[in-house]
């Protein structure tokens, strides 16, 4: 696969990375450990080299999955991890106090089985620690070798030119694809501005825009958080077909499928962008590779513009009492 740097900072890494979270967390079921092992395993062999997790993921569980299986080829990957959360846990709040930040670092090397954290992301920004207070020991893990590179998640722009001030940014993470451009007005001008790589997670709105979720469609298992997002209440699923119905309609001219598109779209934005679609199949991970295959003309992505412009999204992207803490 074709490699791309994340902004001026940021490592190279592959065009496409893998969202680590679903295999074992908020996505229904877990994968079989085993399974997920080899499942990853098998996207290093497909090319990717950019794997994102969290401690918060479990929590804790999905470090340690990741670990173990990249354990074998650490030194051929790039590993992003976070912190952020109490405990871990993004229903208890938020804490990015310097010391919980120096046991997160910790912690997440041993279950990652490695010596460097590559990319380590605050979670969400914690109004109650000063973004500076957070970059400042970031920076210290940075000097002392245990981190390679500090990230945000889902941080407006002004937090994100104070932290950059005490300690580069080499990475940005937010929610970001077809259905939610909100990035676009404020956030990707600033990260252009300081050469900032961009991560968007759910490229493919949680599975929606694949084209394979109707408002028919069951969420399996308890820990599927998809079953109270506003957005894909079966209403809203109703209500946002003609999303769907647009990229399929591009689909179809290009010979791929509506995921592939979802992910080359977000692609051809910006050259440091990143997308991270996660899967728990072998043959959806083949498919979401296939979309680095895939450009678009000026034209064409100026017809995808005038297109959206005309389509009426439904639903907020979180509830209002999880908009706060949320982890995806």
């Amino acid at each position: 696969m074709i490699k791309r740097r994340l902004g001026q900072r940021g490592p190279d890494v592959s065009a496409i990375g893998f969202g680590c979270m679903g295999l074992n967390y908020h996505r229904g079921p877990a994968v079989e450990r085993g399974d997920a092992i080899a499942l990853l395993r098998a996207a290093h062999e497909r090319g990717v080299s950019f794997f994102d997790t969290a401690e918060a993921y479990g929590p804790f569980t999905n470090e340690d999955l990741v670990g173990e299986a990249l354990a074998p080829i650490r030194d051929e990957v790039v590993i992003a991890t976070k912190f952020g959360f109490k405990d871990g846990r993004p229903e208890v709040g938020l804490d990015s106090r310097p010391e919980r930040i120096r046991v997160v670092a910790e912690e997440a090397l041993k279950r990652l089985r490695t010596d460097r954290i590559d990319i380590f992301y605050q979670h969400r920004v914690d109004p109650a620690v000063p973004i500076e207070e957070v970059a400042g020991t970031v920076k210290d893990l940075i000097g002392a070798g245990k981190v390679l590179h500090f990230g945000l998640s889902e941080a407006d722009a002004g937090s994100i030119r104070r932290a950059h001030a005490v300690q580069p940014v080499s990475v940005l993470q937010s929610e970001y694809s077809l259905w939610w451009r909100n990035p676009e007005a404020e956030i990707l001008p600033v990260l252009e501005e300081l050469g900032i790589g961009f991560v968007p997670y759910s490229p493919l709105g949680r599975g929606f825009l694949t084209g394979k979720m109707d408002e028919n469609t069951s969420f399996e298992g308890g820990n599927d958080h998809r079953k109270t997002n506003p957005r894909l209440s079966a209403e809203n699923r109703k209500a946002n077909q003609p999303v769907v119905d647009a990229i399929e309609a591009i689909a179809g001219r290009r010979n791929a499928t509506a995921a592939q598109i979802a992910i080359a779209w977000l692609m051809a934005r910006k050259p440091w962008i990143v997308p991270i679609p996660g899967t728990t199949k072998l043959h959806r991970l083949e498919e979401n590779i296939a979309a680095a295959d895939i450009t678009f003309t000026s034209e064409e992505l100026a017809e995808i513009d005038a297109v959206f412009s005309g389509i009426e999204i439904h639903g907020d992207r979180y509830s209002a009492t999880s908009a706060a803490r949320v982890t995806r």
